[in-house]
C-alpha cells in the first residue's frame, strides 16, 4: 500500500533563558522594547507534522512518501529521514526560501517568546500529486496534514478529481480556516482525524452536526488524550481503544503525529481499524516518553511485549508478523 503524507516540514530551535522575562520588562517602556537574552541552552529538533508521521511509519517498516516543501537547508534533515525509511524524493525544494522554522526562548518560569517562520512551506501549493503518483506507481492513500492552506485545498481537490482516497487532518490550521474551507477539506474524505477539542471546533465552524460530518466521511478518528481514541463509522458501533501504561510523561509534543503513523501503518499492513488504532496508541506512548518528536527508538521485542500487555495475545499475534 503506497501512502503519501503531505504537511509542514520544519525545524524547532528551542532556547532556555535562566532568568525571568518579567525582570527585564519596564512597564512604561514596553512601546519601545528592545531586548536580547543570553541563553544557556539550545536544542535544534526536527519537526513538522509530515516528517513526524513519516518517521514513525518508517520505524514500523513502511516506506511512506513525504510530500511538502523545504529550503536548500533541508539536506541534513533529508539524510536523517532517508536513513529511517522515508521516501523524500517528492519534497519540493525552494530556490529562495529557508525551511519553515519555529524559534522559541523559555525562561525560568516557563514563559515563552517565540516566532514561526513559514518560509518554503508557502511553496507546497506548487506540488502536484499526480507527479508523485506517477513516480511511485500510483497512490493508495494521501494524508493531507496541516500545511500551507492553499496547498491543503489543492491536494484535497486533486485527490477528489483523480479518485485518490485521502485522509483529512487539518489540526493546527483549523484556527485560521473558515467554515467553507473546512467543509471543502472534509468532503469525500476516507478518513477524518481530529482530537476532542478540534471535533467541537469543526462542528462549530462548519455548522454541521457530528452525524452530518460522519455521513460525509468514511471513518472519523478522534483522539482522546489519556483516554485513547474513538473510531466512528455510519451504521457501525464505535470502536474505542485505550492507551498502554506509560513509563514517564516526558514530552507530549508529536504524540498525535505518532498515533497517525501507527494507525496508517496498520492500514498499510491490512489489519482492522481496532488493531491499527492499537498500534497507533503504542507508538504514541513511545513518543510521550521521549523528549522530541523523532528521538525515540522502536525495538521490536520490547514494543511487542508492551503491546501484548496492553491489548492481549490475540491482538499481538496479528501484529507481530509485520514487525519481524
Amino acid at each position: 500500500m503506497r501512502i503519501a503524507v503531505s504537511g509542514s516540514i520544519a525545524t524547532d530551535h528551542l532556547m532556555t533563558f535562566p532568568g525571568r522575562f518579567a525582570d527585564q520588562l519596564v512597564a512604561d517602556q514596553l512601546h519601545t522594547i528592545s531586548l536580547s537574552f543570553l541563553v544557556d541552552q539550545l536544542d535544534v529538533r526536527r519537526g513538522g507534522v509530515a516528517p513526524n508521521i513519516c518517521f514513525g511509519m518508517g520505524q514500523l517498516g513502511i516506506r511512506p512518501i513525504l510530500v511538502g516543501a523545504a529550503g536548500t537547508d533541508f539536506e541534513e534533515y533529508r539524510a536523517w529521514l532517508d536513513r529511517h525509511g522515508v521516501d523524500t524524493h517528492s519534497v519540493h525544494i525552494s530556490e529562495v526560501l529557508h525551511t519553515a522554522r519555529f524559534v522559541c526562548t523559555t525562561d525560568a518560569d516557563h514563559n515563552q517568546l517565540g516566532s514561526f517562520y513559514t518560509g518554503a512551506m508557502s511553496e507546497a501549493r506548487q506540488i502536484e500529486l499526480q507527479t508523485v503518483a506517477e513516480r511511485v506507481g500510483g497512490l493508495d492513500l494521501v494524508l493531507i496534514g496541516a500545511d500551507d492552506p492553499e496547498a491543503m485545498l489543492r491536494h484535497t481537490e486533486e485527490c477528489r478529481t483523480r479518485g485518490i482516497p485521502f485522509a483529512a487532518d487539518f489540526s493546527q490550521q483549523i484556527a485560521r480556516m473558515d467554515g467553507e474551507n473546512i467543509r471543502l477539506l472534509m468532503e469525500g474524505a476516507t478518513y477524518l482525524f481530529n482530537n476532542e477539542y478540534e471535533a467541537g471546533l469543526i462542528e462549530s465552524k462548519t455548522g454541521w452536526t457530528a452525524e452530518e460530518i460522519l455521513a460525509k466521511v468514511g471513518t472519523r478518528v478522534t483522539t482522546l488524550g489519556s483516554n485513547g481514541v474513538r473510531i466512528q463509522r455510519v451504521g457501525q458501533p464505535d470502536i474505542e481503544v485505550g492507551v498502554p501504561e506509560e513509563k514517564v510523561k516526558a514530552d507530549p509534543t508529536g504524540v498525535g503525529d505518532a498515533f497517525r503513523a501507527g494507525f496508517l501503518s496498520g492500514l498499510a499492513w491490512g489489519v482492522g481499524l481496532e488493531r491499527a488504532a492499537q498500534v497507533g496508541c503504542m507508538l504514541a506512548t513511545l513518543v510521550i516518553e521521549t523528549v522530541g518528536t523523532q528521538e525515540y527508538e522502536l525495538h521490536r521485542s520490547p514494543f511487542m511485549d508492551r503491546f501484548t500487555k496492553a491489548y492481549g495475545h490475540d491482538a499481538a499475534a496479528e501484529v507481530r508478523q509485520y514487525l519481524l
